[in-house]
């Protein structure tokens, strides 16, 4: 009569938990990425001559600033 050896119920355990803790670490450590960007955002001329004037007004650019500041913005191509 012939018999085989079955694994203990803790080997079992071990071998269950050694083999979910390797499916789990496979399934971290892909290093594809994927970014989708849907829409934009644009900020107009006339929004940022209106936050140059805000920024003049609060003091935080000073007259000769905002001029050179406010000419960029109006050289610039639409």
């Amino acid at each position: 009569m012939m018999t085989t050896s079955t694994p203990s119920m803790p080997r079992l355990a071990a071998l269950a938990l050694a083999l979910f803790g390797a499916a789990v670490l496979v399934g971290c450590g892909s290093t594809r990425t994927e970014v989708t960007v849907q829409g934009s955002t644009r900020i107009t001329k006339g929004q940022e001559l209106i936050d140059l004037q805000k920024a003049k007004a609060q003091g935080a650019v000073t007259e000769r600033e905002f001029e050179e500041l406010r000419q960029i913005i109006l050289r610039r191509p639409n």
